[in-house]
């Protein structure tokens, strides 16, 4: 009987011994095991080593194929609804410099094309307002390749900005700067060979800021000036590629007087032109949104009220 205890007893103490040395064991086991993750040699978190996270591209706008993004302070374009993207050679502040205080989620209206066949966009190369030089970036091979060319050198102080093709040779810019006030200096520029040279054109004496502006066609074009407390239109037409500006004419309505004061860019619609009046930003006839619309038969000279507008009938 005491062989057997004591043979019991020496198999206990060497199992104890073995479940010791596996516990004793079992940290360094699991610190070199091959399924344990290193975490001394884990991938660095970009916000520790201060490198910017890269957001994915999204297109501004959702609805169309062709569109843009500002993220990651670049500009890109997509022509198939952002799945793939190029590159616009632009720093972001050139296209906001300037006398802009506006947000720069999105690129300034008007102050870009972007189709098919052309993609431009109105930008400075310095954020220096003495020495501002007002530039256009363009391509017309969807980004294969970019031109510049230079619009007006030196432009101090770029506030009112516009650019649009007629055809894939004719194209006008339109620009203001040097506000000091209510008063700014604003001119317009055409080009005939698809955006390569700029040709300024005469400017109207007057000096109220801008209020938008455009060519119908190689000869015809207007400036709608007065921004601040307007009490009716000034619209300038000119005939002759900008030698010559004089006031447009309109026949309002006695109740419209006070209501329809600043002239969108007219537009042709067959033999006519049509041009729409806002109420400006003072404006509270019927909610304020409600414009007028007029036309002319003389080519921009005078202009004849149509009828109401609604909101969204001129989207």
């Amino acid at each position: 009987m005491k062989p057997l205890l004591l043979g019991i007893s020496g198999l206990m103490i060497t199992i104890l011994t073995i479940i010791s040395f596996i516990v004793y064991q079992k940290p360094a086991f699991f610190m070199t095991s091959p399924f344990e993750i290193d975490i001394t040699e884990r991938t660095a978190d970009p916000a520790d080593t201060g490198e910017q996270v890269q957001e994915e591209l999204q297109p501004v706008d959702y609805n169309e194929p062709i569109s843009y993004s500002l993220q990651n302070n670049k500009l890109h374009l997509t022509y198939d609804s952002g799945e793939d993207w190029t590159e616009v050679p632009i720093e972001t502040d050139q296209l906001f410099a300037g006398d802009y205080n506006g947000p720069e989620q999105e690129l300034i209206d008007n102050s870009y094309v972007l189709t098919e066949d052309r993609a431009a966009f109105l930008h400075t190369d310095t954020v220096n307002p003495e020495q501002e030089r007002v530039m256009l970036t363009y391509s017309t091979d969807k980004g294969e390749t970019w031109e510049e060319s230079e619009i007006a050198s030196p432009f101090p102080g770029l506030r009112f900005r516009k650019v649009d093709f007629l055809d894939d040779q004719l194209g006008y810019v339109i620009i203001s700067g040097s506000r000091t006030m209510s008063q700014e200096y604003s001119t317009a520029f055409l080009t005939e060979d698809g955006g390569e040279t700029w040709q300024q054109t005469n400017s109207p004496e007057e000096t109220r800021l801008i209020a938008d502006g455009g060519f119908v066609d190689e000869s015809t074009g207007f400036l709608s000036l007065g921004t601040i407390s307007p009490e009716a239109p000034t619209l300038y037409v000119t005939q002759d590629k900008g030698e010559s500006w004089q006031l447009a004419e309109f026949n309002m309505p006695e109740e419209y007087e006070p209501v329809f004061v600043i002239a969108e860019t007219p537009v042709r619609d067959g033999e006519q032109l049509t041009v729409t009046l806002n109420q400006g930003p003072n404006g509270d006839y019927a909610g304020g949104l409600v414009k007028g619309e007029f036309i002319s038969d003389d080519n921009g000279e005078t202009w004849n009220f149509s009828k109401e507008v609604e909101p969204d009938e001129t989207e």
